[in-house]
């Protein structure tokens, strides 16, 4: 069964609708809970990718895209889906660890680790505004 936390849309809610998660703790929640329903062994290879890329897309629509509007994680062929929605159109950068003057970036890190760790990412614009952001990562 796949957990939707989606609000994102215009169509009305399933029964089982639930509000987007509003921390990156719940997303890990949600995924550990999927994970868990799909009989994946607990400590998979891969489980803690997959945890990292949902932390890493839930504090950057919280930080950097105007809060979490949508949220799904699916279980399928051995990997774990998350998308995560926000109300910014903005695509995410990669930003050099240094700036100008070569001093250490505060931050930055998280768009390069979720590409780093998922097989494939994708960023769609909605049609309501903002962006979704997918990512596949595989569990072993």
């Amino acid at each position: 069964m796949r957990e939707q936390y989606r609000t994102d849309s215009a169509v009305a809610p399933p029964a089982t609708h639930r509000p987007p998660p509003i921390q990156p703790a719940d997303a890990r929640r949600a995924v550990r809970g999927e994970v868990a329903r799909h009989a994946v062994p607990h400590g998979a290879t891969g489980l803690e990718d997959a945890l990292l890329v949902t932390s890493e897309l839930a504090t950057n629509a919280i930080l950097h895209g105007g809060g979490i509007t949508g949220f799904d994680v699916d279980v399928e062929a051995g990997a774990v889906r998350v998308s995560v929605s926000d109300r910014s159109d903005e695509v995410p950068v990669v930003e050099r660890a240094v700036d100008e003057r070569q001093r250490w970036r505060v931050g930055g890190r998280g768009w390069p680790i979720v590409c780093r760790l998922a097989r494939d990412v994708e960023v769609a614009g909605l049609p309501s505004g903002g962006k979704r952001i997918s990512a596949v990562v595989p569990l072993a």
